[in-house]
C-alpha cells in the first residue's frame, strides 16, 4: 500500500485527508476504524458492484451496524431521486450527524453519496471507495460531489471532502473493459494538462495497463493522484488553476447532454472526444501545433478511445452543442470558458472563446 496526502489547511482548520492505493485493501479493517466512532456506518452502491463487494466491506466495518443502500447503475441514475432515495433511507434508519457514509462504486455512486453526506443534516462525514479506474483517478479526490440536471452535468452539488480515499485496484479486476477505457480518458486527460513525462509513460506502457498489470495499474492512479491532489490543494473550489482539470470537459460535457446522460456515450469517452476537440480548436486558432493533434489522436484510438464525432453518431449538432457549452459551469459573463493546450503537457485557461469561433469550428467538426 502506498499512502499520499491530500493537504487542505483553511480558516476551518486542517481538513487534509489520505488516499491509500493498493490491492486488497477493501477488506482491511484498519483503513476504517478511524472514522468509525460514531458506531453507525451507511454504504451506498449500486446493483453491479454489491454482488462483487458489497459483503467484503461489511466485514471490514464489523462492529458497526451498516445500513446498506443500492442505487441503480448508470449515469441516469445521478439524478434527484436518487438522491432523495438515500436522503429516505438515511432519515428512516434515524443516523445521526455521526453516521459515516461510504461510497462503493465508480464515479455516480461516489458524486451522489458525497452530495448527500454534504447535505444530510447539514453534512456528515464520508469515505470514498471507488472501484473503477474513472473513480480512482479523478472523482474520488478533491471533494466535487453533484447530481446531473436535463440541462447541463454536474450542475446542482456541494464542495465536500471525503475523510480518506481507499483505492483497491483489485477491483479492476471486474471493470468491463468499456469501463477500463473510459477510466483511461481520465487518465491520460492529467498527463495531457499536466505532465508531459507522464504522457511518454503512457505511450510507452499502455499495454501493461490495458491487460491490468496490477503495478502499471497502481502508478497511474498514484500518479493522477499525485497531480490532483497538488492542484485541489492550491485551488480547493475552482476559483483558479483547478480548472485546467476540466481538460476536455467543457465539450464533453455538451457531447453528453446531448446523448441524454447515457449509455450511449460514458464520461470517459466523451472526455476523449473532448480532448480531441480542444486540441483541434486550438490548432485552428494557431495556439497548439497539428503534430501535437495528431499524436493525441492517436493515442486515444491505441487506448480504444473514440475520435471522431462521427464514430458516435454526432454530427450536424453544431448549434445543440454550442447551446449546452454556454450553459457549463465555468461560463463568466456570458462567455464560455475552455481549456485549450499549447502543447502536449502545458494546458491554459482560455475565459473568452468567441461563440461566432466556436460555431463554424463545430460546424466543421460536428
Amino acid at each position: 500500500m502506498e499512502t499520499l496526502g491530500v493537504a487542505l489547511l483553511s480558516d476551518s482548520g486542517d481538513r487534509s485527508y489520505p488516499i491509500h492505493i493498493g490491492a486488497g485493501l477493501l477488506e482491511r479493517p484498519e483503513l476504517y476504524r478511524p472514522y468509525l466512532g460514531g458506531g453507525s456506518a451507511a454504504i451506498v452502491t449500486n446493483d453491479v458492484v454489491a454482488p462483487l463487494y458489497l459483503s467484503k466491506l461489511k466485514q471490514a466495518l464489523q462492529g458497526v451496524r451498516v445500513i446498506e443502500i443500492l442505487v441503480a447503475d448508470g449515469e441516469g441514475a445521478k439524478d434527484w431521486p436518487t438522491l432523495e432515495k438515500i436522503l429516505d433511507a438515511l432519515l428512516a434508519a434515524r443516523c445521526g450527524r455521526d453516521t459515516l457514509l461510504v461510497a462503493l462504486g465508480g464515479g455516480v455512486v461516489g458524486d451522489l453519496a458525497g452530495f448527500a453526506a454534504a447535505v444530510y443534516q447539514r453534512g456528515i462525514p464520508f469515505l470514498q471507495v471507488p472501484t473503477t479506474l474513472l473513480a480512482q483517478v479523478d472523482s474520488s479526490v478533491g471533494g466535487k460531489t453533484a447530481i446531473n440536471h436535463a440541462r447541463g452535468k454536474n450542475m446542482i452539488g456541494a464542495f465536500h471532502q471525503p475523510r480518506a480515499v481507499i483505492s483497491d485496484v483489485a477491483t479492476l479486476d471486474t471493470l468491463p473493459d468499456r469501463e477500463l477505457r473510459a477510466g483511461l480518458a481520465e487518465v491520460i486527460k492529467h498527463a495531457l494538462a499536466l505532465d508531459l513525462a507522464f504522457v511518454e509513460w503512457l505511450e510507452g506502457n499502455i499495454q501493461d495497463v490495458l491487460n491490468r498489470e496490477r503495478l502499471a495499474l497502481a502508478y497511474v492512479v498514484k500518479r493522477c493522484c499525485e497531480l490532483k491532489a497538488r492542484i485541489v490543494a492550491a485551488d480547493e473550489r475552482e476559483s483558479g488553476v483547478r480548472a485546467l482539470l476540466n481538460f476536455g470537459h467543457t465539450f464533453g460535457h455538451a457531447l453528453e447532454a446531448e446523448t441524454g446522460f447515457g449509455d450511449a456515450l460514458l464520461h470517459g469517452e466523451a472526455v476523449a472526444l473532448g480532448m480531441v476537440l480542444a486540441f483541434d480548436f486550438a490548432v485552428r486558432l494557431g495556439i497548439a501545433s497539428g503534430q501535437d493533434a495528431t499524436r493525441v489522436r492517436r493515442h486515444l484510438e491505441r487506448m480504444g478511445l473514440p475520435s471522431e464525432l462521427s464514430a458516435v453518431g454526432l454530427t450536424n449538432k453544431a448549434d445543440a452543442l454550442l447551446a449546452h457549452m454556454g450553459r457549463d459551469k465555468k461560463v463568466r459573463d456570458g462567455r464560455i470558458t475552455l481549456i485549450l493546450p499549447r502543447r502536449i503537457g502545458d494546458a491554459y485557461v482560455m475565459r473568452d472563446a468567441k461563440s461566432e469561433d466556436l460555431r463554424a469550428f463545430l460546424a466543421e467538426a460536428a
